[in-house]
């Protein structure tokens, strides 16, 4: 009847404890299985559950969570069932705690969403009760009274509830009866309780068995054999100061710490007086974890205590006699939780490379939990703060890794992410775990030239395709996006033929010359080149280039005075009067060169006879020497050089006719290249020209006259004295030709003696004005005009 009462009273327990946990759970989605269901089987529909289509699950790329990664559970994404993925073993899971929920959740990533499940593990009687030793020996007092009680070791039940240890049983029992006690912890003990007494002459010794069951159906049961020796008269048993010690260790207390002194006393003398202290719970890891002094009550620490696996222990300590009464009490040790956990992350969802231009992006999800309680399990996260970076809380202890804007590839291509969690605990713990994040590249930046124009030097006469330079650009972008490639713009003036100069290499930017260039023609040119990306849409810049054509010394001197294409060639005439240092004429040249290429030089190669004539090196003056005399010849001829400054140097010649006359009514004699001997019928002409001479003479005086007062105001150079220099930055023997040429800003005029058919005739020269520019471009300048006349004159302003 009592055992009735019980089971009833056990189901009511049951009853409400289910009341409690659906008060508790109500607010969350809840599924129940029993403990030791095969692999495979249903649990339930999760799809239905969370109002979720079963592509939309596949869709979004749901999957279970359980705590420490466990895979108990498979998730069909086809069919939107959760199934067992493995045997559950509750004790395994649970241990001794009740109700046993095992929490997991389903996250949906894509968006982020996560649901949370509790998953009620129900008992089932797959364990026997066992004793943790099979024979107990009693010493009993013979005088014992009836309704003594002798307390047992309980047995041990791993299964729970109702299909836990509810009561004990003994027989033959015709001297003791088993009372079933509840313990602190909700375990049950027996107590062997004697019902008539012992007479130690007629039965010494008695053996019971003593049998535990569980309340599953069927139950299940486990025995022990109790051995009791009946002793003689001992009426006192030992007692312990208090019946409870509570004790609190520190979790990282060392070994051998002493954790608590128990004290019992027996009032009896002699062996019946000592006491010996030894444990009486038959506990696995109370024994495993502290040790007892048998002799003092000392118990100390033999194992390092772990508050994440077991919080309190519950210590029943036997304190006996000699003579075998005993007394009991219970240690009860709390386990106080020290920081010795870190936090530990997990990531669950990870993206390595992002492009750079993407907006606020999630980088990573990740959860963190602590083992420890408390402050010690309470955590913060973080990240560097020098990267454009947050962490964004999710739920519960997620947290999303999101970018705060925009990335720049070409300022950081790579980032590596330090997430940092800390504990409140003392001293803080953290952990830290590392996120590389790769940044793809867009076409965002446009090709850069190294500078914005670019001056090239080429000197005339080149080859064709002569490499006379390079462009470059740079594009921070990579790959097809940083690829160059070079163009000619088109030219600004639609005269430069461009396309027929210059070329480009579209893959490294040198520029190549197509043609020889000549610096006479085209002194500069200027275009535009661009650069563009490989990118799409492809992007570019533009640069511009000058192209400065150096001179080459590619044209000799050009005499233009005296002209050497007359057909009669022009002879100077010089009064024997002349002193030394007379200006006997000028040779006038130019250099279709430029610089020191056009800076020419005079010198007098060859003369009739030397020394009577000089050239003045620097700007072609012809000047006598010295002062004539009669017994100079009366005709000369002088080869003058004319040579420009270049390298190497280019000349050319010219040759001067000379005849010196007494007066300008002398008549003019043949020139050089006439024959020697005149043939015996010319006679009479030379005496007709004398006659003609003659007649003239008079009308020749008066002319001479006005020329001599002509030249007496003509300033001139002291005799002996040179004329002085031009001042000019070239070498003192050279001219610089390359702006009006030598002649001066005074106009020239000479007075030429022309030869033919028998008949001396005088050629009058207007001043000589070359144009340098229809030289170099082939034009012919405009014909001196000629004028016949008896008489010659020159005239020097």
């Amino acid at each position: 009847m009592e055992a009735e009462e019980d089971r009833v009273l056990r189901l009511r327990q049951v009853l409400l404890l289910f009341v409690l946990l659906a008060q508790t759970y109500g607010k969350q989605e809840g599924y129940s299985i029993a403990e030791e269901t095969e692999s495979g089987s249903f649990v339930a529909n999760l799809s239905k559950d969370i109002g979720l289509g079963v592509k939309e699950l596949s869709l979004r790329r749901a999957h279970v969570i359980f705590k420490n990664n466990k895979n108990h559970f498979q998730l069909n994404l086809q069919t939107g069932d959760l199934r067992v993925n493995e045997k559950l073993d509750r004790e395994e899971l649970c241990g001794p705690n009740e109700p046993c929920i095992l929490q997991f959740q389903v996250l949906l990533e894509e968006p982020l969403e996560i649901y949370r499940f509790n998953l009620l593990i129900s008992d089932i009687n797959d364990n026997s009760p066992v004793f943790p030793e099979t024979e107990m020996h009693l010493k009993v007092m013979e005088n014992t009274l009836p309704g003594t009680v002798f307390p047992l070791k309980n047995a041990q039940d791993l299964d729970v509830g109702i299909n836990g240890i509810q009561n004990y049983s003994i027989y033959p029992n015709s001297h003791f009866h088993v009372l079933t006690q509840n313990g602190t912890e909700g375990r049950k003990y027996p107590e062997l309780v004697l019902d008539k007494a012992l007479d130690r002459e007629q039965q010494p010794e008695l053996k019971l068995t003593l049998m535990a069951i569980d309340g599953g159906v069927p139950s299940k049961t486990g025995t022990a054999l109790v051995l009791i020796e009946v002793l003689d008269i001992n009426d006192n048993a030992p007692e312990f100061s208090q019946p409870v010690y509570h004790v609190q260790m520190s979790e990282n207390s060392p070994l051998g710490s002493l954790i608590v002194i128990v004290s019992a006393r027996d009032i009896d003398m002699g062996i019946n007086g000592k006491v010996f202290y030894s444990f009486f719970s038959g506990d696995e890891e109370v024994i495993k974890t502290f040790a007892i002094n048998e002799l003092t009550g000392e118990i100390k620490l033999v194992k390092n205590l772990d508050f994440e696996k077991i919080s309190s222990y519950e210590v029943n300590i036997k304190a006996s006699d000699g003579a075998g009464l005993s007394g009991k009490c219970t240690v009860i040790i709390k386990v106080e939780d020290v920081n010795d956990n870190a936090p530990e992350l997990t990531v669950v969802s990870l993206v390595s490379s992002i492009p750079e231009n993407s907006p606020q992006t999630t980088i990573a999800l990740f959860s963190i939990q602590d083992k420890d309680s408390g402050n010690n399990g309470r955590m913060i996260c973080s990240i560097q703060e020098d990267i454009p970076f947050t962490l964004k809380h999710s739920i519960e202890n997620f947290y999303k890794l999101v970018t705060e804007d925009a990335l720049d590839r070409e300022s950081k291509a790579e980032y590596n992410i330090t997430i940092t969690v800390t504990d409140m605990g003392t001293p803080r713990l953290q952990t830290q775990h590392t996120i590389t994040v790769l940044v793809s590249d867009v076409n965002d930046n446009a090709p850069a030239f190294s500078q914005p124009s670019y001056t090239l030097l080429v000197g005339e006469n080149n080859s064709p395709a002569l490499h006379i330079g390079s462009v470059s650009a740079t594009d921070p972008d990579e790959g097809s996006n940083a690829q160059v490639t070079y163009s000619l713009l088109p030219p600004q003036d639609p005269q430069l033929p461009l396309a027929s100069l210059v070329s480009i290499n579209a893959d490294n930017g040198q520029l190549f010359a197509l043609r020889s260039l000549d610096f006479e023609a085209v002194r500069a040119f200027e275009f535009g080149v661009g650069a563009w990306d490989r990118g799409s849409p492809a992007l570019g810049s533009q640069a511009r280039v000058r192209v400065l054509v150096l001179d080459r010394n590619d044209n000799a001197p050009f005499v233009l005075y005296p002209l050497q294409n007359a057909s009669a060639p022009c002879s100077e005439l010089v009064p024997r009067a002349a002193e030394a240092g007379y200006l006997v004429t000028k040779v006038v040249a130019v250099d279709g060169d430029s610089g020191q290429n056009a800076w020419l030089s005079f010198q007098l190669l060859k003369a009739t006879e030397p020394g009577l004539f000089s050239v003045w090196a620097h700007n072609g003056e012809v000047r006598t020497a010295r002062p004539l005399s009669e017994r100079d010849a009366p005709k000369h001829r002088l080869l003058v050089l004319v040579k420009d400054n270049g390298e190497p140097p280019l000349s050319a010649s010219v040759t001067l006719h000379v005849l010196l006359v007494d007066g300008f009514s002398q008549p003019f004699l043949p020139l050089p290249d006439a024959p020697a001997d005149a043939p015996a019928d010319d006679r009479l002409t030379v005496y007709l020209v004398v006659a003609l001479a003659c007649v003239s003479s008079l009308f020749l005086f008066s002319v001479l006259a006005f020329v001599a007062v002509r030249l007496c105001r003509r300033p001139g150079p002291p005799a002996g004295v040179p004329y002085p220099l031009p001042d000019a930055h070239f070498p003192g023997h050279l001219l610089d030709v390359s702006g009006a040429g030598t002649l001066s800003h005074s106009y020239q005029y000479e007075v030429c003696l022309a030869g033919g058919a028998g008949t001396n005739e005088f050629k009058f020269l207007k001043p000589i004005l070359p144009d340098f520019q229809d030289h170099i471009t082939g034009t012919n300048s405009e014909e001196t005009p000629t004028f016949r006349n008896s008489f010659g004159f020159s005239d020097h302003n």
